[in-house]
């Protein structure tokens, strides 16, 4: 069980690491614009100062508030340390990759971004530690209105996108296609990366089952 445990907080943490490098890379290609809650965090950065991760951090323990006053319950482990670590995270690697203004470099970092932070999502969310906080927003409307998933997820992504398109944020085709794109290549990202842990579970557990011979 130890084992399983250590290998679940690997994949929850190292899903976060990938998913803010693969944030940070869309926004190193804004040019072609970012993900409508980036656009956001963007316009915050651009109004008000701090950073983009810092504005992610901020907006996040802002939700998980709402998500507890509304649940009177507190979320999991897992979305406090998203709510933290992905903003970290972003700032890091937004300070660590160069910028570009070419726009073959920028689509090549943007589509790897997409790419790479849908894996990151599939990473972490396989952990089974708790959805971070904006997906505990949108849980919590659907839970109350009982409203589609993907319908309450358009809403807020539409309110968050006119938001950080009003502060300034980086809008394009690139918004557009991370908000209808993203969606089928977590539902490709899940799936995988779920089943590649159970396979690492199953494996060490047989290993721990194993007699040892002397």
């Amino acid at each position: 069980m130890k084992k399983e445990s250590i290998l679940r907080w690997s994949f929850f943490l190292f899903g976060l690491l990938v998913l803010a490098f693969g944030i940070a890379l869309t926004i190193k290609g804004r040019i072609l614009g970012i993900g409508p809650w980036d656009v956001f965090h963007y316009g915050l950065f651009l109004q008000l100062g701090l950073s983009i991760g810092s504005w992610s951090i901020i907006v996040g323990f802002i939700l998980l508030f709402i998500s507890f006053i509304i649940t009177k319950s507190l979320p999991k482990i897992g979305a406090f340390l998203n709510m933290l670590l992905l903003g970290l995270f972003i700032d890091f690697f937004n300070w660590l990759l160069p910028n570009t203004d070419s726009m073959l470099a920028a689509m090549t970092l943007f589509v790897l971004g997409v790419i790479i932070l849908g894996y990151g999502i599939g990473l972490y969310v396989s952990a089974d530690f708790g959805a971070g906080p904006r997906d505990s927003i949108m849980l919590v409307i659907v839970e109350k209105t009982g409203w589609s998933i993907q319908s309450v997820r358009n809403a807020i992504e539409i309110v968050v996108f006119l938001l950080g398109w009003a502060l300034g944020g980086p809008v394009g085709i690139g918004t557009v296609l991370i908000a209808f794109g993203l969606g089928p290549i977590i539902g490709k990202s899940i799936p995988q990366c779920k089943t590649l842990l159970a396979f690492l579970i199953r494996k060490i557990s047989a290993q721990d089952k194993t007699p040892s011979h002397i």
